[in-house]
C-alpha cells in the first residue's frame, strides 16, 4: 500500500483543454506531495535549462492497455528477457539519467525525487534481465489506474521493448480502463503501439483511471 506524503503546499490548476501551449506552469518543487498532485491533474515536470516546467501536452502520447495488440516486431524483439518489477529501481533511473544520452534532462534532483516516490510506493521500475544482468528497463509513477511513464533505457537490443510489454501485461492483468501515459508521441513510441489523443480526452481517461485500484499493490 503506497504511503501518502505530506500534502502539496503549492496551488495547482488543471489547464483548460484549449490552452494553446504544452507548457503550463513554472517553479514549485519535486517533493512527493507536489509530484502526486501534479500527476493527478495531468501534469508532469521537466527541466529546461535551470527552469522547472510543468507540462500538459495539447496532444498526449498514450498506449491503450485494454485490447493492446503489440506489433509483431515488438514481440520478436522482446523475446528472451526475464521481467522483474521494482528490483533495481535506482539503477534504472540512473541509467535513464546517463548524461551521455542524447537530449538528456534527468538530473540528480529528479533521481532523488523519484527515488523518494519509489520508497513511498508510488514510483515503479519494470526491468528486463538476461544472463548478463540488467539489460534494460523503464520507470514511472503509478497512481491508481494511471501509469505515467517517464523514461526507458537499454543496454541490450530489445530490452526496453521487453520492459514495455511487461508493463502493459501488468496493467492489463489489473483490469479496468488503465491509462499508460507516454507524454509526447514520437516515431519510436508509435512503432511500439502508442497513439495520440487530445488534452480533453486525456483528462477524461485520467479521471476514470484515478478511480481504479493500484496495479502495483501486491
Amino acid at each position: 500500500m503506497p504511503i501518502d506524503p505530506p500534502s502539496n503546499i503549492w496551488t495547482f490548476a488543471r489547464p483548460p483543454v484549449d490552452h494553446p501551449h504544452d507548457a503550463w506552469g513554472l517553479g514549485a518543487d519535486l517533493e512527493p506531495g507536489t509530484l502526486l498532485a501534479a500527476y493527478r491533474l495531468g501534469l508532469f515536470p521537466m527541466r529546461v535549462d535551470d527552469d522547472l516546467i510543468w507540462w500538459s501536452p495539447a496532444r498526449r502520447g498514450v498506449i491503450r492497455v485494454d485490447g493492446f495488440a503489440p506489433p509483431r516486431s515488438l514481440r520478436r524483439a522482446a523475446r528472451g528477457f526475464e521481467i522483474r518489477i521494482d528490483s533495481a529501481f535506482v539503477a534504472v533511473v540512473r541509467e535513464c539519467a546517463d548524461p551521455r544520452r542524447p537530449h538528456g534532462w534527468i538530473d540528480a534532483s529528479f533521481v532523488a525525487a523519484y527515488t523518494r516516490l519509489h520508497e513511498l510506493g508510488w514510483a515503479h521500475s519494470v526491468e528486463a534481465w538476461d544472463d548478463e544482468g540488467l539489460a534494460g528497463g523503464l520507470y514511472g509513477v503509478g497512481n491508481a489506474g494511471l501509469f505515467a511513464a517517464e523514461s526507458m533505457f537499454h543496454r541490450r537490443s530489445g530490452a526496453s521493448k521487453a520492459a514495455l510489454l511487461g508493463l502493459v501485461a501488468r496493467l492489463d492483468a489489473a483490469g479496468g480502463a488503465r491509462l499508460l501515459d507516454v507524454q509526447w508521441l514520437t516515431p519510436h513510441l508509435s512503432s511500439l503501439g502508442a497513439g495520440e489523443i487530445s488534452r480533453g480526452e486525456y483528462h477524461e481517461l485520467l479521471d476514470d483511471a484515478l478511480l481504479l485500484p493500484d496495479a502495483f499493490e501486491s
